[in-house]
């Protein structure tokens, strides 16, 4: 028997065991669905899904938390045992709050079927101890703009849907899981005042794969940053990865595994890298908002029926999870909000870290076919896998790092800084008018990039601090490290952090070489 139909018999099964299709089972199939996987959902069908089923539950209420650059709202789907869909009514619910994203990437559209599959079994009565413990939020479709940018050849040789996906980028041409550090686009500024409002515990971010041929159908990844808390990492790599994969395992037959491409990078043997460390990437900044955050992507040369069943598989065992350590997550949450950065030494830039040992890794084939309406070659994995042992590239270790201050001191000049932090939930206050004993940062020199990435000019500062004495300006901020989101702030406003805002030239019309960094740290106030 092959995989793909295991899982297909399981689906079966578990209808069998809640007495087989329910009325929500008939009418909310996907578009998906109906087309027997050649389309993908538009966002008017997705909102349409949402809707509906918001009227057809009390337990599920629609809302949006934002809007897309062309003017699209953003939809979600609240679900629990709370009045409506208002982030008091959320968090007033003492509940564990998950966040569930879909189409980050709008071509990468087996996220945003999958989450309408879960809405669909939420009411057809199925997970319902979910609700005795977790609130959800789900939003099947973030990147509104680029899924409907439809085209056929849109992701190559993909398998499927055959009748078109959206495109990678918004409708600015900005690929959004980079945005959320310098939020340029509408959409991350919609999803950063969603974190900052909901305050979920824990969010998924629901991807398709680019790159290497392997043999998992889906693969997983926690935040890399190394500031990220140690508790939520260990909490990921210690138990909800392993747990879940074994659970696939066992019921599916499918084999997922750690998010990796096999590449031999500068010359070294081949080994399996993960992607980045930087927070410009959404499961990397939700680690540094002190949440756990768990990025998913189903292999794209799976068909697009096995790429969306193993990424509703994958939810489904996360949500398993969590509902059996709901208190342990609020916990862990809680911890890290408490626990303060402020005087500690923190990772400024990164590089990838090699494990102790090599790792087995399954590496798979693919075989070509031709795409019915363009004559493209597609290629569509065969089930066949076989063992690379290989050494594993799967965590960074900083190789530039800095002492956490008590405080920054922005200028009341730096009106877009200060418009940006607050746009993360960075909180601020008035920096008053007494002297303070602020450590400033002397430019030796700055290296800007000649091409532009995501429309800016991505800059390096060297130099170092000299102890100062200023005192402030009328208008002056402070941004005070000892809040929840300190960790955030200090990768936002380092002079040296690779994803900060000098990295991003928001201050270049102000560095120069023996000029001091505008922004101050303070030692004390």
């Amino acid at each position: 028997m092959t995989a793909r139909a295991s899982g297909l018999m399981a689906v079966a099964a578990v209808l069998a065991g809640c007495g087989g299709p329910t009325p929500a089972d008939e009418a909310f199939l996907t578009r998906a669905e109906r087309t027997e996987y050649r389309e993908t959902s538009s966002h008017a069908e997705v909102v349409d899904f949402l809707e509906r089923a918001a009227a057809s539950d009390p337990s599920i209420h629609y809302t949006t938390y934002g809007y897309t650059n062309e003017g699209r709202v953003l939809p979600l789907a609240v679900v629990g045992d709370v009045e409506d869909s208002s982030p008091a009514a959320v968090r007033a619910s003492g509940k564990t709050v998950v966040y569930l994203q879909g189409n980050i990437h709008g071509g990468e559209v087996c996220g945003k079927e999958a989450l309408q599959m879960l809405l669909r079994d939420l009411l057809a009565g199925r997970h319902g101890e979910w609700r005795e413990s977790m609130v959800l939020l789900i939003a099947p479709i973030y990147n509104a703009d680029g899924n409907e940018r439809v085209n056929l050849t849109n992701r190559g040789r993909q398998h499927g849907p055959v009748g078109g996906m959206g495109q990678r980028p918004n409708a600015q041409g900005f690929d959004l899981n980079r945005d959320h550090m310098k939020l340029d686009s509408p959409e991350a500024r919609s999803v950063a005042r969603l974190f900052g409002e909901y305050d979920p515990h824990v969010a998924v971010d629901l991807h398709t794969t680019n790159g290497t041929r392997h043999a998992y159908h889906l693969t997983y990844s926690p935040p890399l940053h190394p500031n990220t808390p140690a508790e939520i990492d260990g909490f990921l790599r210690e138990g909800l990865f392993p747990h879940v994969t074994g659970e696939i395992r066992e019921k599916y037959g499918w084999e997922y595994y750690y998010y990796g491409n096999a590449s031999a990078r500068g010359g070294d043997e081949r080994g399996w890298y993960t992607f980045d460390h930087r927070p410009r990437f959404n499961n990397n900044y939700i680690g540094l908002r002190n949440r756990i955050a768990i990025l998913s992507e189903a292999y794209s040369y799976a068909s697009f029926e096995e790429r969306v069943l193993a990424t509703l598989y994958f939810v489904e065992e996360i949500l398993d999870y969590v509902h059996e350590h709901a208190g342990e997550v609020r916990r862990i949450v809680a911890d890290a909000d408490v626990a303060g950065v402020t005087g500690d030494s923190l990772a400024l830039r990164a590089v990838p870290e090699r494990s102790a040992a090599p790792v087995d890794i399954l590496m798979g084939a693919t075989v070509e076919e031709t795409h019915p309406l363009t004559g493209r070659p597609l290629l569509l994995r065969a089930d066949t896998q076989y063992v690379e042992t290989m050494y594993e590239y799967g965590t960074f270790a900083p190789t530039l790092s800095g002492r956490v201050p008590e405080a920054y001191l922005i200028p009341s000049d730096l009106g877009d800084v200060l418009t940006r932090l607050a746009a993360h939930g960075v909180a601020l206050e008035s920096a008053g008018a007494s002297p303070l004993e602020v450590e400033a940062f002397r430019i030796d020199s700055v290296r800007t990039a000649e091409r532009p990435f995501q429309g800016r000019n991505e800059q390096t500062l060297f130099g170092g601090y000299e102890a100062d004495h200023v005192a402030p300006n009328p208008g002056d901020m402070l941004a005070r490290t000892g809040q929840p989101l300190g960790r955030l702030l200090f990768s936002l406003l380092e002079p040296q952090s690779d994803d900060g805002f000098a990295n991003w030239g928001f201050l270049a019309d102000r560095l120069r070489p023996g000029g001091p960094y505008p922004i101050l740290r303070v030692a004390g106030s």
